[in-house]
This record gives structure tokens, sequence and C-alpha cells, in this order.
């Protein structure tokens, strides 16, 4: 995939951005109307336009909403959905996009926690990526080039075709589009052994708000350090990476172990933090807290879900365990043995008996649910933790869940500045938190929303500060937002510090050379430095 889809579009389309700001009727007909004109096969480009009147517009709509929470009959809906079959399709609605004054949602697979990539609040259009999801795998060189609207499931599918011993580290949802998931950095079970998804990125194809389309060096390394974790829908439409494959064992182990407050979930929790990052790379390792029936009829009680994965045989990691935590009381029949692609399905909670699942987008339930997102840089004391519990007692969380993913490993050998996800060493785990409740339930949403709320307030005293650092994949709206029109660096710098720390500096400056109209927008995407005196910028 040397070059994916890159049709021999005429001259004159790249010419017409220049244009853009010819003042043509700013209709919704009109911008239909363009899309048919501009395009070098208007019969091509009217098979893949869905407006509201469309049969299909709903079900295309619908299809890859991950979030209910963000798919009522309140919520604002697209003028139009494109879903381009070749790369002309999108530098055509790209050029009517902005000729019209419509804003473009870029979607690959629709996992925004906040659905971003398919809502605005002004009108707009989505640009759905979803036939972009070619994939193909180089073994002798270790390589493989995706499209951004494949999902990860499908990559490893194509990987594991090829070789069983050979994986790609990004993410356990096997649902999620691969542009979102890269753009935003991307973690998942291989991060100590290998770092994220964009850490192994070596090249691209991405069309910029002229209509060009660019590889790594035409685009040059200042926008491709910026599309490793800098955010979708910000730069441009990345079309394919270009990723390095990673070397693994043909067996893993896993193993789950759950503890209860009454089996010293509390204490083991706490000896945790301080091993979890410290371990061999070759052993990841999480903790999810729930609420749980307790031995005692009618009673609750909090869990705590050890989860691992090591990189080898059972019989190694018994006496790492026995070893580095002993307090977790880890015995052989906790632990099973399977292939690298298997504890991908295993963490993700999804059956392992076929791994053609890996290739089915509608595979998981989807969810109406509020997310948030901590780093931890200091153990939490026991009575820390209790206050935690506490939270988790109150009614408001019977669908609930805070995991801590354990750093350390490669996450500690790479610079923070060498992608724009910062979050690297000093870091003993990520925590995340999770609140969810039926979709008959959305009218009462709101207290659901509060207690995460009350949740995240109460962990302000244990996570990191100046920044409060977030997870950008794991997008909350309530870190701050950018303004409908003009943003200012000083406001977008609220949200911006928390995802990207100090690399927030350098996106503005590559968005003010890329983009700096600022087309591709949302309400948490990199703003361009403005000539507007009350921008003073970085």
């Amino acid at each position: 995939m040397g070059a994916p889809r890159i049709s021999m579009l005429p001259v004159l389309l790249v010419v017409l951005f220049s244009l853009s700001g010819a003042t043509l009727a700013d209709s919704h007909d009109d911008f239909l109307h363009c899309l048919s004109l501009h395009s070098a096969d208007s019969a091509s480009i009217s098979k893949v336009i869905f407006t509201q009147s469309n049969s299909s517009y709903l079900p295309i709509l619908d299809v890859s909403i991950q979030n209910l929470r963000v798919s009522t009959s309140a919520t604002p809906k697209p003028f139009v959905i494109v879903t381009p079959l070749q790369t002309s399709h999108i530098q055509t609605t790209i050029y009517c996009s902005k000729t019209h004054k419509l804003e473009i949602r870029i979607r690959s697979g629709g996992h925004d926690f906040e659905g971003l990539s398919y809502v605005s609040e002004v009108p707009f259009i989505i640009l759905d990526l979803v036939n972009f999801r070619s994939i193909e795998v180089d073994t002798k060189n270790k390589v493989a080039w995706v499209e951004s609207g494949a999902t990860i499931g499908e990559l490893y599918y194509r990987i594991v075709e090829k070789s069983k011993t050979l994986a790609f580290p990004a993410g356990v949802c096997h649902t999620i589009g691969v542009g979102g998931h890269f753009s935003g950095g991307g973690y998942g079970i291989l991060m100590r052994k290998y770092g994220l998804a964009a850490d192994h990125v070596i090249d691209a194809h991405l069309i910029d708000v002229n209509g060009r389309i660019l590889d790594r060096k035409s685009m040059g390394e200042d926008l491709f350090w910026a599309i490793r974790g800098g955010g979708g829908n910000t730069f441009g439409v990345v079309l394919a990476w270009k990723v390095k494959l990673v070397p693994v064992p043909q067996v893993v182990t896993v193993f789950t172990v759950n503890k209860t407050l009454e089996q010293n979930a509390t204490k083991i929790l706490h000896r945790w933090q301080h091993i979890g990052h410290k371990l061999p790379d070759d052993l990841f390792t999480d903790v999810t807290i729930t609420k749980v029936n307790s031995s005692q009829v009618g009673k609750k009680t909090i869990q705590a879900a050890f989860k691992a994965l090591y990189l080898g045989g059972i019989d190694e990691l018994i006496p790492l365990i026995q070893d580095r935590f002993p307090e977790l009381g880890l015995v052989k029949q906790d632990c099973i043995e399977m292939s690298w692609v298997e504890s991908v399905l295993y963490f993700g909670g999804v059956s392992r008996e076929r791994l053609d699942i890996l290739l089915d987008r509608n595979a998981l339930p989807k969810q109406t649910f509020k997310a948030k997102s901590d780093y931890v840089k200091e153990p939490i004391p026991e009575s820390g933790l209790e206050g935690i519990w506490e939270k988790f007692f109150e009614k408001e969380a019977e669908i609930a869940f805070m995991m801590m993913v354990a750093f350390g490993g490669k996450m500690d050998e790479i610079p923070e500045a060498a992608l724009p996800y910062p979050h690297r060493a000093g870091n003993l785990y990520q925590a995340s938190y999770l609140v969810a409740w039926s979709k008959e339930e959305n009218a009462e949403s709101q207290k659901y929303i509060s207690w995460i709320r009350r949740l995240y307030s109460y962990m302000t005293t244990y996570v990191s500060k100046s920044p409060r650092e977030a997870y950008f994949n794991y997008r909350d709206l309530d870190i701050g937002t950018n303004n409908v029109g003009y943003t200012s660096y000083a406001q977008a710098s609220i949200w911006g510090l928390k995802y990207f720390k100090n690399n927030f500096n350098r996106l503005v400056h590559v968005k003010t050379m890329v983009d700096p109209e600022n087309f591709f927008k949302n309400e948490q995407s990199i703003p361009p430095l403005s000539s507007s005196p009350k921008n003073k910028g970085p």
C-alpha cells in the first residue's frame, strides 16, 4: 500500500482550494451541487452521499455511534454523511465544506467518548471513513499499511493470518477505529514492553486542508510528529498509517485474580501500587474496581480484579509473581496459556472460540456512559482507597468501574516530547473511571454524571497536579472546551495542557503552519495562533 487509493485527480481541483473563499450561496443544496460539480466522477460520489431524506441515513449514522449518551433525539445531526470510496471524494468534500462553511467531523470507529467524531453544535457533515479499511501486512519486513477506517481488530486478524509471532501494540477493544486510536496515542497490553501504537507509526498518508496528499517526507517531521498523538480532526484527514510490527512469543500467559474487601483487597491493592510499575516489562498488569454482591445475602462489597498478561509461559510466571507480589496468592490454576491474539480477546471480555470475531465491528454492546481519566505518581494510602470504596457504595455506582493500568517498562524510556502523548516516566499508573446507565435512564443521566464528577473531585488529592493530566483518547469535555468561533491559546491551554503538557505549545505551532484558518476543528481540537490581539500565544 505504497500509495493507497491515490487517484490522479485533475490539477484543477487542488487549485480550487485556494479559491475556497469565493462567495457562493451558503445553502445545503449548493453544497451538494458543489460535490457533484467538482468531483472527478460525479456518478461515483453520488453513491456515497447520504442526506437526511435518504433511507440509509440513520442506519449509517447510528451504526458507528458507541456512546448512546450522545445519540438522542435532541442530539444535533449532520446535514449529510459522506462515506468516500476514493481519495478524490475526500478532497472534494473538504473543498466544498470550506466553500460553504460547513464543519467536517471525521469518523473512523465512532468511539470518541464525547461523540466529537459525529456531533457538532454548528452545521456540519460527517466524513465517515468506513470504506477506507484496507490492510496490507508484510511479514518479511515486519511492517503493515492500515487505512484509518479499519478497526484494530481487523489489523490484528490480518497480522495473525500471516504470523503467529508478530503483533502490534494497540488496545484491547477490537472495534476501535485505527484513525482515532493512533491519532490519540493508543495504549494496550503490550505497552510496558513496546510503548504506544503511535510509537510504532513510521509513515502516513494525509490529505491536508488544501487537498494535497502528503506522506511523511512531503508533510515534514513536525506534522508527522503531531498526527501521532495530537488528536484527529485537527491537522487533516489521515488516510493510512504504516506501522512497525513487534515480536511476541507463540505462547503467552494471562490470569485474573479477584479480591474483595473481605479478602484483604485494600492492602493487596496498596501493595500493587508500589510494585506494578517495577515488574519486568514482559509483564502487564491492571486492576479493575467494581461493586459486587457480598457473600452476605443482601449486602454489597468492593472487588479488585487483578489481571495480567505475561509474554511467556506459566512456569516462568508463577515464581515471578510469588517472588515480587506474594500478597496476591497466585496459583497455577489461576493462569491460562494462549496466543497473543487470544489474550486481546481475553482482556476485551470477548469469547476466544472464534478469532474472526475480531472482524465484527458490532460485536460489543453499545453503552450509555460518562468517563474520565487521571495519572497517579504516588501510591494512594489505604485511607485514600477506603474513600474511593465509599464512592462506589453510592447507589449511582451500580454500573461503574475504576481501572488502574500499571506503567513503567518501555513507557519510562521514551522521552515526554517524543510524541504529543506526554504521559511517560514518573507515572505509577493511569486511572480511568466510567459510569454507565441504561438508555431508558437517559433523562436521569445527570445523577450519574454528578456521581463520576464527585469521584473525580475526590481523587484530586491523589493524582497528578499542575497540570492534572488526562488521556486524550478518553475524551472529557468537563476539563475545558473551545468556543464555537475564535478560541484563544489561553483558553485552549486549559484542556490542552492536561492532555499534552508542554507538547501543547508545539502542537499549536504545527496547527498554525498547516491549517491557519482552523478548518479542521471541534470542541477539543488544537487551535492555530491568531493575529487577534487577544491571543498572546505561548
